[in-house]
């Protein structure tokens, strides 16, 4: 499994960026005849989180999540970290591609190495 970190060019700054999740977001309900002191903490996914980032950044974000689909897909590392996994160098080189050929600079991926366990 290879790992890659996903940048889209700021819509405002022009300089790279990626979503951190801060906090998870916190649900609640309103009860219309009672008090209900009940909420759900949690992360957003990894699609979620791209589409979120509409508006803010150049790219067209549901384009983006529909390439990386085709290749591999959005996960949400340690409920903080947005990476994209794939099987293979292939399919990496190829998703990279892919993505340069629709959104030019505005959409870029930077690889993460992960390091070795002892003895390997």
């Amino acid at each position: 499994m290879l790992r890659a970190k996903l940048w889209f060019r700021c819509a405002a700054m022009h300089d790279p960026v990626t979503p951190v999740i801060v906090q998870p977001a916190v649900i609640g309900w309103k009860a219309k005849k009672r008090t209900v002191d009940l909420t759900i903490e949690r992360a957003f996914k990894g699609d979620e989180l791209v589409q979120r980032m509409k508006g803010w950044v150049a790219a067209d974000v549901h384009k983006v999540i529909e390439i990386i689909k085709q290749y591999g897909y959005l996960k949400v590392l340690d409920d903080r970290e947005l990476v994209v996994e794939v099987e293979t160098e292939r399919d990496l080189e190829n998703l990279s591609s892919d993505l340069q050929s629709h959104f030019k600079d505005q959409v870029d991926l930077e690889r993460i190495t992960t390091p070795k366990s002892p003895g390997h």
